[in-house]
């Protein structure tokens, strides 16, 4: 097992054993038990031109599924999880309300995880097609022929990685998909207060803290813009000071 998974298995254990021992007044035999150290994952965000790329190849019937994921920014609990009465064509908005979790729904990550997403153009479309092919099946949008949700793990081993392998990329997470719609939005020029409200983050600060070093690189922004405001600036001044000098005054 992972040290993540190993944490959440030991967390709710010492937590248990930890109030039997207040309560009863015996040591707790795992009280100094130290939780594992988990690796941070990179964030490895896609290119517009790979996103293209990965949807001109994946299979048909997972394309309107990749369309949603790298376009929204939702988790794949999210996006699994996510019902036809929680997609608002009117007002062109998903609902993030449940998540589909170990082949349960379940409350979202957070209260801040409850949100409205805005659907852009291509999510609105691939929703419009996935409706013709999945709304009189199931109540949940993306889901197998028996109607049953899509499982992370299965898509993962048998869809994402087999596109990605067949595409030579780098192999990555299904979450990178999350990380791709963050970052484009980013590039976009979005507000940065609405794309953490599309994510489900309470602040911005989480956003900049992840995000925001893969700007300059997307944008090659690396400091350009503002050299060329201020060289610009500059050689007004400059200009300014010269006809000064030589008993001009500048108009």
């Amino acid at each position: 097992m992972s040290n993540k998974r190993i944490n959440g298995i030991t967390g709710p254990l010492k937590q248990i054993l930890s109030e039997a021992a207040d309560r009863y007044g015996f040591p707790s035999p795992i009280g100094n038990l130290k939780p594992l150290k988990i690796r941070k994952s990179d964030v490895q965000p896609f290119s517009l031109v790979e996103v293209e790329t990965i949807l001109a190849a994946v299979r048909v019937d997972y394309c309107d599924y990749l369309y949603v994921r790298f376009f929204t920014g939702m988790r794949s609990g999210e996006v699994d999880g996510l019902k036809w009465k929680y997609v608002d064509f009117d007002r062109r908005l998903i609902l993030v309300r449940e998540a589909f979790v170990l082949g349960e729904d379940e409350y979202t990550k957070t209260d801040g995880s409850q949100r409205d997403i805005q659907m852009s153009t291509p999510v609105f479309e691939a929703l419009k097609r996935q409706e013709k092919a999945t709304r009189g099946l199931s109540d949940y949008v993306f889901c197998k022929k028996a109607g049953k949700p899509i499982d992370n793990k299965n898509f993962t081993e048998r869809v994402w990685r087999p596109v990605l392998r067949h595409l030579g990329m780098p192999i990555r997470r299904p979450y990178q998909m999350r990380h791709t719609a963050a970052t484009l939005w980013l590039v976009a020029g979005e507000s940065p207060e609405w794309i953490a409200r599309q994510l489900g983050h309470t602040s911005t600060q989480m956003l900049f803290k992840v995000y925001s070093r893969f700007v300059p690189n997307l944008t090659r922004q690396d400091g350009s813009a503002i050299d060329r405001l201020l060289t610009a600036a500059l050689e007004i001044r400059k200009g300014e000071s010269q006809l000064r000098r030589s008993g001009l005054t500048p108009e």
